[in-house]
């Protein structure tokens, strides 16, 4: 069976391994996926939003901008064992190829200290001109993800989310993965619009705390 890291990954070969499937969505779809913040949330937003604004973000070297401009955006989004995660090690063994490799963050539920199967995942955009392509290194760590999630719970369809962030700019991407088990499964990707991480930054937690309520929901009938 052929392993394939995530860097690795290009439309072709994702082509090649599952059925890619595109689907349109209106922006006001999106915009109908968020859940207010709290009064704390909104105070310690504001608080992360006034720093960046007086930080040259567009030359910060990638992991300074993490830690910076995205984590904290993702902590906000924790709730209850759901809380954001740097690093995250993802491995799956599909019927006729493998996938292995780190995705730069997620958002996942913790475990006694240890992570568990993501709803979310991260990836932040390599920059330079060789740089490989964001989107389908993410399409990757999601299909990984969405194999992680069908192993604890046995759902041949499973939806998963994701987003690329390049500089402090965020793309979202839901993914539905059906027929997980058999030969070539079928990966339907929805786009978002993109979401400046400033001007943008309570839509994108309102969204990111969406999804994490989602899945709390969702896991409370399985």
């Amino acid at each position: 069976m052929p392993t394939y890291a995530f860097s690795q990954l290009s439309e072709e070969t994702l082509k090649t391994l599952v059925t890619l499937k595109g689907k349109y969505v209106a922006a006001e779809v999106w915009e109908q996926m968020q859940i207010d913040l709290t009064e704390n949330e909104l105070r310690r937003l504001k608080d992360l939003i006034s720093t960046l604004r007086r930080r040259n973000l567009m030359v910060m070297n990638e992991s300074t901008l993490w830690a910076r401009a995205i984590y904290p955006m993702l902590v906000l989004a924790e709730q209850g064992h759901v809380q954001a995660w740097r690093g995250v090690p993802l491995k799956a063994a599909y019927a006729t190829f493998a996938l292995e490799g780190e995705a730069d963050g997620a958002l996942a539920p913790s475990l006694g200290g240890k992570i568990q199967p993501p709803y979310l995942i991260v990836h932040e955009a390599k920059r330079g001109i060789n740089a490989p392509d964001p989107q389908f290194q993410l399409y990757g760590e999601m299909l990984a993800a969405a194999w992680l999630n069908w192993q604890k719970d046995s759902n041949t369809e499973q939806e998963i989310f994701g987003c690329y962030t390049v500089n402090d700019s965020w793309a979202f991407v839901r993914g539905v993965v059906s027929d997980i088990d058999v030969e070539k499964p079928t990966f339907t990707v929805e786009f978002s619009p993109d979401y400046n991480g400033i001007l943008d930054a309570e839509y994108i937690v309102r969204l990111l705390k969406f999804i994490v309520a989602k899945h709390q929901k969702t896991c409370m009938y399985q």
